[in-house]
This record gives structure tokens, C-alpha cells and sequence, in this order.
């Protein structure tokens, strides 16, 4: 029960962490869209946090066996909801893209439903394979055919960046649930020049990779938000410019609630806020693992090592994409970033770990 009570400590902090932030990074851009300061503060309360909390403690007092027994539908409702989103009645176009559905009046972001719906089910499928995971009929092929189904729905809407995040959990319960390296080193080849082939065919993808091997090209066009986001990294220091003094929020960085609020962070709290904030990611990491290295049952341990790959890789990959380490892909950053739909899973991910968890 220690190890629940310490990842569900982590997590608060996080969250409580995430708010200070948005309620400063977000404060010029609600102030202009919706005439209120704390707009998207008050939404990501109301939207996310609450009902993320609610499912959070439910998930907790659900035991997480439960699950295994409904991965398969679980399964088809996300990826009926993915496809939902291209009928003209449910989905809805924004800035290009089709990832949103609505319902009752409410939206909703289906590809973060299908993250959890899918290291439910991968973890019940490798859960189950045990040796007969070595055999590339019962272990490999199975998960290409899932892998490349959500891969087909991700690209028509277009959203390269869950694409990544649904590879690195896939890949990561793949891995843990012991397939031979020879298979997943070929499915990593296979799954790299996929999403090489993509990025070359499509033009902002291709600028994105042009922009992370040379932000000096065009800072005023395909190198912009690079370019915003390390002035403001720059800016901060050490101890940041202090607490909602940010001058980039106020419409030079764009996407300052999504997936550059990291970089709002920085220049605010300087390098002793990112390292705060990095030091809990690697925190909650170091108890989940040891979590799922103390539980015996597969089951378990794949949907720990599943939410932890998908938590902690979407961080990292959002951090090194702000700071220049890897190319931008629009992933919003766990936990901080704006979107009720995100925060919520993330939550109710967290009640089955904490699930797990209470049984170490």
C-alpha cells in the first residue's frame, strides 16, 4: 500500500504543478480568445481534473484484473470512436485536422481514450501469450495488425505525434513481455521506415525534421515556434524571470497551453522549475517500474509498464522537442498541458496503477 500511497502523492504534485503553470501560461491568450484570464485554467478544472480525479479513485477501487476481461471491447469502442470522428454528424475539423467527436454537446479527443484502451488490451494479449510470444504467428503478426489498423486511423486525421506516442507504448509492451530481440528490433526497423516515409510525403512534416537538424533556416516561417521556444528557455536562466512575467506568452510563442508550455515554464521558473518538474517525471518512473518489477502477475505488470511508457515517453518527447533535442511533433505535455480529454486518461490510467500498486 506504501507504493500506492507514494505514486499517488507524485501524481498530485504533478497535476497541482501542471495548474500553476497553466494558470500563468494561459493567462494572455484566454484573456484575448474568450475574454476571461483563467479561462483555460477553469475549463481544465472543470473538464479534466475533476472528472480525472473522479475516475481516478473509481479505477483504484476496481481490481485491475477486471480489466482483462473487457480489453476486447474496450478496445473496439476507442477504435469505433476513431472512426466516428470522420462522419459529418460526431467529428469536427480544427486547424486541418480531424481528432475531435462530439457528443451530448461535449468534445472529446478519441485518440487519448484509444492510448489506455490499447495497453489494456495489448497487455490482456501478451498477458496470455507467455512462450508462445516467440512464435511470429501467435505473438508478432497479431500485434502488427492492431499497430497498423490504429496507425492507418492516426494518419487520416492526420496526427503524427499519437502516432509516435502509440508506437513507443506498443513497442514497450512488446518488449517487456519478453518477444525475442531479433522480432522487435525488425518490427523497430519496419515501424522507423513507416515513419520516415511519412514524414518525407508530407511537406510540414518534412519542414519539422528541416527545422531540427538547422533552426537558423527560416525563423520566420517553418522555424518560428523552434526558434520562440529556445528564447524563452533562454531567457529563464536559472530562477526564470519570475512567476507570470513571461513576455512570450503574449503572442510571440504559439500553442503557449499545448505543447510549448514547457518552454513558458523555463522562462518563468527558470532551470530549478524544469528540474522540479523532471525530477518528479523520473520519480513517478522509479516507483511505477519498481511496481511493476514487485508484482508477479503479467497482467499487471504490462498495464504498469504500458502506462509508464506512454506517461513518461510523451513527457520526454515533448521536453526535447521544445528544447531542440528531437523535432517538434505537437505531443502537449502530460499533466500541464491544456486538454480535458488528455487529462482525464491520464488520470484514470493512474487509478489502475494505483490499482496494481496497493497490491505490492
Amino acid at each position: 500500500m506504501y507504493m500506492a500511497k507514494a505514486i499517488f502523492a507524485t501524481t498530485l504534485l504533478l497535476l497541482i504543478f501542471g495548474l500553476i503553470v497553466l494558470s500563468s501560461a494561459g493567462i494572455v491568450e484566454g484573456q484575448k480568445k474568450f475574454g476571461s484570464s483563467y479561462y483555460y485554467l477553469t475549463h481544465q478544472l472543470l473538464y479534466g481534473v475533476l472528472p480525472g480525479l473522479a475516475l481516478m479513485f473509481l479505477f483504484f477501487k476496481i481490481d485491475y484484473k477486471f480489466w482483462k476481461k473487457v480489453s476486447l471491447p474496450i478496445l473496439f469502442g476507442a477504435l469505433l470512436m476513431m472512426i466516428l470522428v470522420f462522419l459529418p454528424n460526431f467529428g469536427h475539423n480544427l486547424k486541418g485536422a480531424t481528432r475531435w467527436l462530439d457528443i451530448g454537446g461535449l468534445s472529446l479527443q478519441p485518440s487519448e481514450i484509444l492510448k489506455l484502451a490499447l495497453i489494456i488490451y495489448l497487455a490482456a494479449w501478451f498477458g496470455n501469450r507467455d512462450e508462445r510470444i516467440r512464435n511470429w504467428s501467435y505473438g508478432t503478426a497479431p500485434f502488427l495488425i492492431v499497430l497498423s489498423f490504429v496507425a492507418i486511423l492516426l494518419l487520416l486525421q492526420p496526427d503524427i505525434g499519437t502516432l509516435i506516442i502509440v508506437t513507443i507504448i506498443s513497442s514497450a509492451i512488446y518488449f517487456f513481455a519478453g518477444s525475442p530481440v531479433k522480432h522487435f528490433l525488425i518490427i523497430g526497423l519496419l515501424i522507423i521506415g513507416v515513419l520516415g516515409l511519412m514524414i518525407v510525403v508530407e511537406p510540414y512534416r518534412f519542414n519539422r525534421v528541416k527545422t531540427f537538424l538547422d533552426p537558423s533556416i527560416d525563423p520566420r516561417g517553418i522555424s518560428y515556434q523552434l526558434n520562440q521556444s529556445l528564447i524563452a528557455v533562454g531567457s529563464g536562466g536559472m530562477f526564470g524571470v519570475g512567476f507570470g512575467k513571461s513576455t512570450q506568452k503574449f503572442g510571440f510563442l504559439p500553442e503557449v497551453t499545448n505543447d510549448s508550455i514547457f518552454a513558458i515554464l523555463v522562462e518563468e521558473l527558470g532551470l530549478v522549475g524544469a528540474g522540479v518538474l523532471i525530477g518528479l517525471f523520473v520519480f513517478f518512473t522509479f516507483l511505477t517500474v519498481k511496481t511493476a518489477h514487485n508484482i508477479s502477475d503479467k497482467f499487471g505488470k504490462l498495464l504498469v509498464m504500458g502506462v509508464v511508457a506512454w506517461i513518461v515517453g510523451q513527457a520526454f518527447l515533448n521536453i526535447g522537442a521544445i528544447i531542440g533535442l528531437v523535432p517538434l511533433t505537437g505531443i502537449p505535455l502530460p499533466f500541464v498541458s491544456y486538454g480535458g480529454t488528455a487529462m482525464m486518461v491520464l488520470l484514470a490510467g493512474v487509478g489502475i496503477v494505483l490499482n496494481v500498486a496497493k497490491r505490492v
